[in-house]
């Protein structure tokens, strides 16, 4: 159902969404989503990172997020930004990528098993201009 919520985005522009395939095999994707407000045409936000867990720990998560940049750069992007569950694995996958972890916020979304978890909020300026910052 979330596929096909999607598709419409990506007819109209406003998604690009990224595959990785192994032996003709989706096994990965990322989408980037150009932010549409009019005060910020220079950020998009990366969304769903998903690798299939037997294709986890061979570099495809890294290979989607430096596409994914490559992408939003084609855009004229500067900024990425996105949320993850705090304590996930991919934080550590995305400080190591130079992505900064501007702040926790507790109590931000539902688990599938029940209760609720922290949401910790990254961003990172991808333009060679202020590579820094």
């Amino acid at each position: 159902a979330f596929w096909l919520s999607v598709a419409g985005d990506c007819d109209a522009g406003k998604r690009i969404v990224i595959a990785a395939l192994m032996d003709s095999v989706a096994v990965g994707t990322v989408q980037i989503v150009p932010v549409q407000i009019p005060n910020q045409p220079h950020r998009a936000e990366v969304a769903k990172l998903l690798v299939h867990r037997r294709a986890r720990r061979r570099g495809i998560a890294r290979a989607l997020m430096t596409q994914a940049e490559a992408e939003a750069r084609a855009l004229k992007r500067s900024l990425l930004t996105f949320d993850t569950t705090t304590g996930d694995a991919a934080e550590q996958l995305y400080l190591s990528l130079g992505y900064v972890r501007a702040g926790i916020i507790p109590d931000y979304a539902h688990k599938p098993e029940g209760g609720l978890v922290a949401t910790s909020v990254f961003y990172k300026l991808i333009n060679s201009e202020n590579p820094g910052r």
